[in-house]
């Protein structure tokens, strides 16, 4: 039997929308009960409409994706026209994905230059990260940076005005990764990597790297990755420092998946998608 066109005439098994969805700040919450019936709620705005203002799909094909049964509300599939929601209240997902219609958060990758101290502001007047982002910060994004790097270190923050992920980033329970590359003086060789993925002996207590990688020796020095997920003060230096490899240049190049690429000194991007996504599904959010 001949499969029944749809009213733009495309078949069903033709019609493969793809969803532009960002993802929503928390993907697991406790929706409220609103029953699917849009006669029964007249308040709010069109499903349709909601989708459409959130970057998913046009109007005519998130009303496709309804149809498909694509679309939740609140846990329930919706597959009929005109249900009306209330995007800071309902939940809403396509494909199993909460869609993200809170457009006042806003997540950067600051590639922080040395000599910048990691805060917004600075009582001795030394330059900081607020003097970077003043812009933004006087246009009312009410930006603040995750986690800190001391002033001699350069490398990837995050600046984002939502604290739920930024809490939850720096919370040693989610053990997110950080990898930084360090010029060393000495030219290291493989006991270095055993010794700093064994661990070594600080005044704070034991601390392990999770990954060693000598990139390059030449002249005296060294050029090591380091990846660990502790965040202890100036952790990396204290840790090459006890192996006998003192830190002459460092720089954070990796947040979990996030990376800085060829982002140079000073400047800053807005987090895509996906690299907001890997961050919301590390932390469990």
């Amino acid at each position: 039997m001949k499969k029944p066109a749809r009213r733009d005439g495309t078949p069903d098994s033709k019609k493969q929308l793809l969803s532009n969805a960002k993802p929503a700040r928390r993907q697991h919450v406790s929706p409220r009960n609103v029953s699917s019936d849009p006669k029964s709620y007249t308040d709010g705005v069109r499903l349709q409409k909601v989708l459409a203002q959130a970057g998913v799909a046009s109007r005519r094909n998130a009303e496709i994706m309804i149809d498909s049964g694509r679309v939740e509300v609140n846990g329930a599939v919706v597959m009929q026209q005109g249900v009306r929601v209330n995007p800071k209240v309902d939940v809403i997902r396509v494909d199993g994905v909460r869609v993200n219609v809170n457009n006042n958060h806003q997540y950067f990758v600051l590639n922080k230059p040395r000599g910048i101290h990691s805060t917004m502001s600075d009582d001795l007047g030394r330059p900081c990260i607020g003097d970077l982002v003043s812009e933004r910060i006087s246009a009312g994004q009410g930006l603040f940076h995750v986690g800190r790097l001391d002033a001699d270190t350069e490398g990837l923050i995050l600046l984002t005005n939502d604290g739920e992920l930024a809490n939850r980033l720096s919370h040693p329970k989610y053990e997110v990764s950080k990898t930084y590359i360090a010029e060393v003086l000495g030219e290291a060789d493989r006991s270095l990597v055993t010794t700093l993925k064994n661990g070594v002996e600080l005044d704070d207590g034991p601390a392990a790297a999770d990954y060693v990688q000598i990139v390059d020796v030449h002249q005296g020095r060294s050029l090591v990755r380091v990846q660990l997920h502790e965040g202890r003060k100036h952790i990396v230096r204290r840790m090459l420092k006890a192996a006998g490899y003192p830190v002459q240049y460092l720089v954070r190049t990796k947040l979990h998946t996030v990376q800085l690429g060829e982002q140079k000194p000073g400047t800053i991007r807005a987090l895509n998608d996906n690299e907001l996504r890997s961050l919301y599904k590390a932390v469990e959010m």
